[in-house]
């Protein structure tokens, strides 16, 4: 295969049933462009991974990234434009949604030299989002209009996961990115900031081909998270407003158990410091599963390993648990208090936690 001038990147989680058709639909649009389909795969048990690899040993324009140990849609758009060697690189999804007859006119556009992100959109004249369902529809205009009033993108679709641009303009910006959450463009635009020039190409948003999608409440989260920390200046990564989120949850059950124990456990005489020991435990069972399944999604634990972290996670937590029951107990006595002291406690042990579970228990960035 001769040098490709494009590398399109495509992440993929239980994809299988799309692979072949999407290859298809790629080579009829891009006759006579010299292209390469980067398939990054996070491990799918549906053997995704196995299929790509198969096609690749006939078709040199195909590779598979296969990804064991890590998830998410933005990482996984990250490490395939980095593998590639192209001068240009587009990210689409694998399920059909995204009109690939439209990449012929975004390329154009950048050898142009006109711009250095073409970012596909459904939300301005000749776009469409008619296959959405009011409620996913709903979502997106809701995400479009709060992108724009709180960090002022020139996106018309910020949500939008179908984009192309000159690869060393993404070189420059790639350590700044955030490898955590689904939605990368913005994240791209944003870092840029004027620096890069942005323009738009409208397309028709299609009907999923195969399998389920994946747009859930997680992602909306999760790009909520990304708008916060483009407010700050990228001073706060959206890892850590995910784990405060998890946090002021882990606060909410921490102070109920706690009223709970005070009511429903026998007072021997050091009812708080028993009470709050139970909190504790109780609170740090639901932090631990919630950024499981929310902050650390991308280095998410299963089975043993999730018995092992956990463990790990108490352990590391127990200087901060000492440091909990001993500080909310002292205010308690002082101020009797129990609201103030079972906070001041909770918070202690939070900052603990946060900092040496993303060392140690999640091994994360």
């Amino acid at each position: 295969m001769s040098n490709p001038q494009l590398s399109i990147v495509i992440p993929t989680f239980k994809e299988r049933g799309n692979v072949a058709e999407l290859l298809r639909r790629l080579d009829a649009a891009l006759a006579g462009i010299a292209w390469e389909a980067i398939f990054v795969d996070d491990n799918s048990p549906d053997g995704t991974a196995q299929l790509v690899k198969q096609i690749a040993r006939a078709d040199g324009r195909v590779r598979c990234l296969r990804r064991v140990g890590r998830r998410g849609l933005a990482g996984a758009c990250i490490e395939g434009m980095l593998s590639s060697a192209a001068p240009y690189v587009a990210v689409m999804d694998a399920d059909l949604q995204h009109d690939e007859k439209v990449l012929p006119a975004m390329l154009a556009r950048l050898t142009g030299g006109g711009a250095d992100l073409v970012a596909a959109t459904r939300y301005v004249e000749g776009g469409s989002a008619a296959s959405f369902s009011g409620q996913r529809g709903a979502i997106s205009v809701l995400a479009t209009r709060l992108t724009r009033r709180l960090v002022g993108t020139p996106l018309s679709d910020p949500m939008s996961g179908f984009f192309m641009m000159r690869r060393d303009r993404f070189d420059e910006l790639a350590p700044r990115l955030s490898p955590v959450g689904f939605k990368i463009l913005l994240d791209i635009a944003t870092t840029g900031g004027g620096r890069l020039r942005i323009a738009e190409q409208p397309y028709h948003f299609g009907e999923r081909f195969d399998g389920e999608s994946k747009f859930n409440a997680q992602i909306g989260v999760e790009f909520l998270g990304l708008l916060l920390a483009k407010m700050s200046g990228d001073l706060v990564d959206p890892r850590f407003i995910f784990f405060a989120l998890v946090g002021a949850i882990g606060l909410v059950v921490h102070l109920v158990a706690l009223r709970l124990s005070l009511w429903l456990l026998p007072d021997t005489g050091d009812l708080f410091r028993l009470a709050q020991a139970l909190a504790t435990f109780i609170a740090m069972i639901s932090n631990f599963l919630l950024n499981n399944e929310l902050t650390y999604r991308d280095r998410r634990l299963k089975g043993w390993a999730m018995l092992r972290g956990f463990v790990l996670f108490c352990l590391i937590g127990s200087v901060g648990v000492l440091a909990n029951i001993d500080l909310a107990s002292w205010l308690y006595v002082d101020q009797s208090r129990w609201l103030l002291a079972g906070t001041a406690g909770a918070v202690m042990s939070a900052l603990w936690n946060y900092a040496m579970s993303t060392l140690f228990v999640w091994r994360a960035r």
